[in-house]
């Protein structure tokens, strides 16, 4: 069932009178059973696995307080969560091609055929934060498996989120709800503008947006530039109106989410953006992974900041998909909050100097103008796509040499660029280098990690670029 059905609007506004007439001991359930059954109308069998899902996570959340193996526990339950998720949505990404290399036949990506994954990557998160809150003592197991079930599957937010948490959503379910005839109101008029964002706008630049990505061959640099700029326009306003209409179904029924967005587009800095943008995943990524990591790792100093913060942001871009894509969209995001924050102290010594409001508007434009950018990331369903957009947006034909592939030079345009400016630093910053080098060469196990990582990263660029034997130029002579 569409949320922006006809008939899912009926159902949301008969529901809110059979909810009120119901006592509120009742209410739960009704709204349990509700969800349940807009669930099967995508599928009974993911119906069927979101109720055991429900009940693993019930039951493991019930015994962390007073086992013995609290741990185990905790850990046993977080591998539950991300195995599940991995076969239901990146098999084809990670298991397929281990079996392919040890020529194993075996696809399972028929497991995602059998149960569609809608809502996995939502009500996952939500699973692993429950887990989490218990085992931190943030707050105490629900026995009532009833409000449990019905803080995961909640058929407003299921599809798309926002994210919640166990400790907001669940204590709504035990007050009273009288009717308020304010809340209502304000419930169906988010759902008016929420049908309005959809409909009226994000509807209507959807076929040029993703038309734009199934034929990239024919597209020509000024459309590709226009779908730049109005892609994140697009995005926006679609996830906003779906965000609105969740919230404002929950409102009428006396609940409130946590809120998702925030004027986005106001925002100064890429920093500030994802404080803006999808807040319940942003924060959630912040309290269960970045501050779990850094605390983890804090004996690094600021290399703890660094490691939390990309490692964050990688998981951020594969919760998106399974794909070099969204992992390289995710690492772009923590390179522009790396960059903010190593150099804030120098740009507010640079910029106090500008009028406000100059000030104000370029950083808007420029945070604007790279999520643009890094939505091509996004909505690129490879890397040849993502290759072939910015070569056709910054035609680079007419300065190619003849018999280069387009990304091949774009790569090692980058190669030279990071050589080159290693050679500045070493010659014209020996302070710096020779911390660079001391970083590099150092027992610290972020730079042994590091180092072994571009390691492993050279040897395969090297392997896949020496199928081109060239001789050495000066052979010759």
């Amino acid at each position: 069932m569409q949320i922006t059905s006809l008939y899912f609007i009926i159902l949301s506004i008969v529901s809110v009178f059979i909810y009120y007439l119901l006592d509120h001991r009742y209410r739960a359930l009704f709204l349990t059973l509700l969800s349940c059954a807009f669930i099967a109308t995508y599928s009974y069998i993911l119906l069927i696995y979101v109720a055991a899902y429900a009940i693993i996570n019930y039951a493991v959340g019930l015994k962390i307080p007073g086992s013995r193996h609290t741990r185990t526990l905790f850990i046993s339950g977080l591998v539950i969560n991300i195995t599940q998720l991995v076969l239901l949505k990146y098999v084809s990404f990670t298991l397929n091609p281990l079996f392919h290399l040890l020529q194993v036949d075996l696809d399972l990506t028929v497991i995602s055929r059998i149960i569609i994954p809608v809502g996995v990557s939502f009500f996952t998160l939500q699973g692993i934060g429950y887990l989490v809150n218990i085992k931190m003592g943030w707050e105490k197991p629900e026995p009532n498996f009833t409000h449990f079930l019905l803080y995961l599957i909640f058929y407003p937010r299921f599809l798309s989120g926002p994210i919640d948490r166990s400790n907001h959503f669940i204590p709504q379910l035990k007050e009273k709800q009288p009717f308020n005839e304010q809340k209502v109101i304000d419930g169906l008029r988010l759902i008016l503008f929420g049908l309005f964002k959809k409909v009226a706008i994000a509807n209507q630049l959807a076929p040029a947006v993703l038309g734009a990505y199934t034929d990239l061959e024919s597209a020509d640099t000024h459309s590709l530039l226009i779908i730049l700029l109005i892609q994140p326009v697009y995005l926006y306003f679609d996830f906003s109106g779906y965000t609105d209409i969740a919230f404002g179904v929950a409102r009428t029924f006396g609940l409130e989410l946590r809120p998702n967005f925030r004027r986005p587009f106001l925002a100064e800095t890429v920093t500030d953006f994802w404080k803006r943008f999808h807040i319940s995943l942003a924060s959630w990524f912040h309290d269960y992974v970045y501050m779990r990591t850094f605390f983890r790792y804090r004996k690094w100093g600021k290399n703890a900041t660094t490691f939390a913060l990309f490692i964050t942001w990688l998981l951020f871009g594969i919760w998106h998909g399974a794909g070099w894509t969204f992992m390289l969209l995710g690492i772009l995001q923590a390179l522009a909050i790396y960059y903010e924050f190593s150099t804030k102290r120098w740009r507010n010594r640079v910029f106090s100097k500008m009028p406000k409001t100059p000030r104000i508007l370029m950083g808007r434009i420029l945070t604007y103008i790279f999520y643009g950018i890094s939505l091509v990331f996004f909505f690129a369903p490879d890397m040849n796509s993502v290759f072939l957009f910015f070569s056709k947006l910054f035609p680079l034909e007419s300065f190619i040499p003849m018999g280069v592939r387009n990304e091949i030079y774009l790569l090692v345009l980058f190669f030279v660029i990071v050589l080159m400016v290693l050679e500045i630093i070493q010659n014209d910053h020996e302070k710096t280098y020779s911390r660079l080098e001391s970083y590099w060469l150092g027992k610290q196990r972020a730079g042994t990690v590091f180092r072994w990582a571009l390691y492993l990263l050279i040897i395969t660029v090297v392997i896949v670029f020496n199928k081109d034997v060239q001789q050495f130029v000066y052979f010759q002579f």
